[in-house]
């Protein structure tokens, strides 16, 4: 089957179900949630490659480093770390809105519920809310509570269970109390929501929710097909908005780690190396050239194949972050949370990319991993350079990856990127006439 054929089939497959996604409300909702909060994950993204520039706490002193990432701390903290708040935000805004409603009463009543059911304790500390809790570790559970809040608020909304103010009243007052009992109402149930889940042994819905997902992860250890499992579930949470690399970290740190010293104190001491997946395998090549889904090598297809304005743009803002392993942009830009359009390429490419690297290592093309902690913000290429001991080939190898990455998205880009193009040329019609 040649080039054209294969197109036109995986268009045949794939349009279709683009064009009813496109039509669903929630889906919708879902993207043009997450555009509204990108400008300020893009700001935070940038933040975070400046505060953490590669190998600069070895050109400052301590103090001199502390005090730089300090002052710089707050950018991110204050909007990529809490980025769940926005998402949530705008997903109830336009999922309201998109029905014809009040947006913002959608939004915050969104947010409002994502609240009651948030931890407000700290170390014992009560009134404090944890900064993980509402910022990516706590996106499943707001997308969630943006969809419920927004469509309970729209059931009592549609049933007409409003207050009714009399004629003169100001426009804002007269909408303000219209809200007061569906958003009353609809954070009362967010209330015996939490009230029920403290009488259950995992006492909030964050806790059962990572206790459930957890749970499946102990089992894993090193090995490709641990490595394997590992690397599709980072992807499959990060598909569905969850950190996906916290959660299965948090599992599998201890034991990469361990990997990591073994091969490090063999390295020191001149001996063969006995590990091929170590924390260094996982960050250096298979999470760190981009970040994970390895999406610089997207970026890069995005700017060879892209004609969408839409796609450039996306490109434009992501390229500078994602040279770093920042990837937030594009996942949350292009979008890759919940789009079923991207979900093969972002569960396979990393699959193949680690079945490549681990039999080259095994093989002995590649150097294994030496045990050295390069930092997670380091590019790729000098990164790979730097793991294996200073060796070309674990650079190599990472230009290979980028190249399989590209290759195993390039179809499903030109797809997105045409769905974009047509969308954008309907609408400069549609505007040209008026």
């Amino acid at each position: 089957m040649n080039n054209s054929k294969f197109m036109d089939l995986l268009e045949r497959i794939l349009m279709p179900i683009a064009e009813k996604l496109n039509n669903n409300r929630h889906l919708t909702a879902l993207r043009d949630g997450f555009l509204v909060a990108l400008p300020l994950i893009i700001f935070g993204s940038i933040f975070v490659v400046i505060a953490n520039l590669p190998f600069l706490d070895q050109l400052l002193s301590e103090e001199a480093y502390t005090a730089y990432q300090n002052a710089l701390n707050p950018a991110s903290a204050a909007t990529l770390s809490i980025m769940g708040l926005f998402v949530i935000i705008g997903i109830g805004y336009k999922l309201v809105e998109h029905a014809g409603g009040e947006g913002i009463y959608g939004g915050v009543v969104s947010l409002a519920g994502f609240l009651i059911l948030t931890p407000q304790t700290v170390e014992e500390t009560s009134g404090v809310i944890p900064t993980a809790s509402i910022g990516a570790e706590g996106l499943f559970l707001g997308i969630l509570t943006a969809f419920l809040g927004a469509e309970v608020y729209r059931f009592f909304v549609n049933r007409d269970w409003t207050i009714k103010m009399p004629a003169g009243v100001p426009g804002a007052v007269t909408r303000s109390f219209s809200a007061l009992i569906p958003i009353a109402m609809t954070l009362f149930l967010f209330l015996i929501i939490r009230i029920l889940f403290g009488l259950t042994p995992f006492d909030t819905v964050q806790n059962f929710i990572y206790t459930v997902l957890q749970e499946p992860l102990t089992v894993l250890g090193g090995g490709l097909p641990a490595t394997i499992v590992a690397v599709l579930l980072i992807q499959l949470f990060w598909f569905f908005g969850l950190h996906g690399q916290i959660l299965v970290n948090s599992v599998l740190d201890p034991i990469w780690y361990t990997l990591n010293n073994q091969n490090l104190e063999a390295f020191q001491a001149g001996e063969e190396l006995p590990n091929i997946v170590t924390k260094q395998f996982i960050d250096t090549f298979i999470v760190g050239i981009g970040g994970s889904g390895m999406t610089l090598a997207v970026i890069i297809g995005i700017f060879l194949i892209g004609r969408s304005r839409q796609m450039k743009q996306v490109g434009r803002v992501s390229a500078p972050a994602g040279i770093f392993n920042v990837n937030e942009p594009i996942i949350f830009g292009l979008p890759i949370i919940m789009n079923p359009l991207v979900l093969v390429p972002w569960l396979v490419a990393p699959v193949v990319v680690a079945v490549v690297v681990y039999f080259s290592m095994a093989a002995g093309f590649v150097p294994k991993p030496a045990g050295i902690i390069v930092p997670w913000t380091t590019p790729p290429l000098l990164s790979g350079f730097l793991a294996t001991g200073n060796a070309w080939q674990g650079a190599a190898i990472q230009m290979v990856s980028m190249f399989i990455v590209f290759f195993i998205w390039w179809p499903f880009l030109k797809i997105m990127d045409k769905q974009y193009y047509e969308s954008e040329q309907q609408e400069d019609a549609a505007a040209s006439k008026e």
